[in-house]
């Protein structure tokens, strides 16, 4: 199969999907890999290079980002079309990404290997934690997992990287058989030292806390984080929050089989979104969304010298559009 549609909130298990394609490539080729965002390139754009001829390999990977936004026919056929080809082999790899659980009807008919990789059960992801620490020699205590799955964004990459970072932090111990980490770890190594992202900066804003959220916005912008990731991760919030409206009215807003399908499985999410749904309804989130797209172009545009500016201001039209 030379052509994938992986989709869905869980990138741990995403990213190592795209891991297994590279590695059965890599195996037989040198590769060549190309990364595209489907909001900045069309699909023939993608489609001409999954057809040229590699000059100093014999196979590639194509992964196209983003795939949800793929909406139009012509585009979507394009793509389509090639996965159907006669013209495509076994050398060349189209990856097909998204957070989202769908993309545009006509993929239906992609000759494509297709995967969603939901978010973990919160049984599932104290079962992860635990065995994470376990085979790297640590013991750790259910109040502690728990403590952790607060703390970290609802994903196994996430999770891994975040753990990865306490055992780092805490030697194993040697003399003894397994070395415990203890609710001091995590309070030091990951509530104090903990990163800000666009997810905190959501739960600000689901929360309605302008200057808490300008806080956050400041640190990433400090921090060198892509003002466009920012809003890319921003507006994945608010189409979330579009479905948990939707789950609210039809009377599902407590099933939890539904909410995980949506990608609001962990206790810290829901709440976050729960909050969201008091300040924002289907007209505020579609403003949210408008918004978001209007700032991506203005961040592209000769004025992005100020874009300290122009995401505080950013922030507080959104913190408005939720005044219901």
């Amino acid at each position: 199969m030379s052509a994938y549609i992986f989709l869905g909130p869980e990138l741990g298990k995403k990213q190592d999907a795209v891991n297994n394609v590279r590695k059965k490539l890599k195996e037989k080729n040198a590769t060549e890999e190309f990364v595209f965002y489907a909001d900045d390139t069309p699909s023939g754009v993608i489609v001409d290079n999954l057809q040229n001829q590699g000059l100093f390999s014999d196979s590639r990977i194509v992964i196209v980002k983003n795939a949800e936004v793929i909406k139009k026919k012509d585009e979507v056929e394009q793509l389509v079309s090639w996965t159907k080809s006669s013209n495509n082999n076994e050398e060349t790899a189209l990856i097909l990404l998204s957070d989202e659980i769908r993309l545009a009807a006509g993929f239906d008919n992609a000759k494509a290997n297709k995967q969603v990789f939901y978010e973990m059960f919160e049984n599932e992801k104290t079962e992860w934690v635990k065995d994470f620490f376990r085979r790297e020699g640590y013991n750790i205590n259910n109040d502690c997992i728990a403590a952790i799955l607060e703390l970290v964004e609802n994903n196994t990459d996430a999770l891994k990287r975040e753990c990865s970072r306490l055992i780092y932090f805490i030697p194993n111990n040697k003399e003894k058989k397994e070395t415990s980490i203890t609710a001091q770890d995590i309070e030091k190594w990951l509530a104090h030292n903990r990163e800000e992202s666009a997810f905190t900066l959501f739960s600000r804003i689901a929360s309605g806390d302008l200057s808490k959220a300008l806080e956050s916005m400041s640190v990433m912008l400090s921090a060198k984080e892509s003002p466009q990731a920012i809003l890319a991760a921003l507006a994945w919030c608010f189409r979330k929050l579009d479905d948990y409206l939707n789950l609210c009215e039809e009377g599902n807003a407590n099933n939890s089989f539904e909410l995980k399908k949506i990608g609001l499985s962990s206790p810290k999410t829901k709440t976050d979104y729960v909050n969201a749904a008091r300040r924002y309804d289907f007209d505020a989130v579609e403003a949210c969304l408008a918004l978001t797209a209007q700032y991506d172009a203005l961040l592209r545009s000769p004025v992005a010298v100020m874009e300290n500016l122009l995401m505080d201001r950013y922030i507080l039209t959104l913190i408005n559009a939720g005044a219901k």
